[in-house]
């Protein structure tokens, strides 16, 4: 199954706790941290979530 590569660009701290959560649900904990996961719908919807904190890398 295809993959996508996300990378956090902006800090958590002041994100409100479900935010928070989506984050280290997908696996990021630090900025500029690069991670790799499946190109499904349920991660898809994670990312909009916190589309303002991460960016996706082709």
């Amino acid at each position: 199954m295809a993959t996508i590569k996300i990378k956090q660009i902006k800090s958590r701290v002041n994100a409100p706790k479900d935010q928070k959560r989506t984050l280290i649900a997908l696996g990021l904990h630090k900025i500029s941290q690069v991670v790799e996961v499946e190109d499904n719908p349920s991660m898809r919807g994670m990312i909009s979530k916190v589309h303002h904190l991460v960016t996706v890398i082709d």
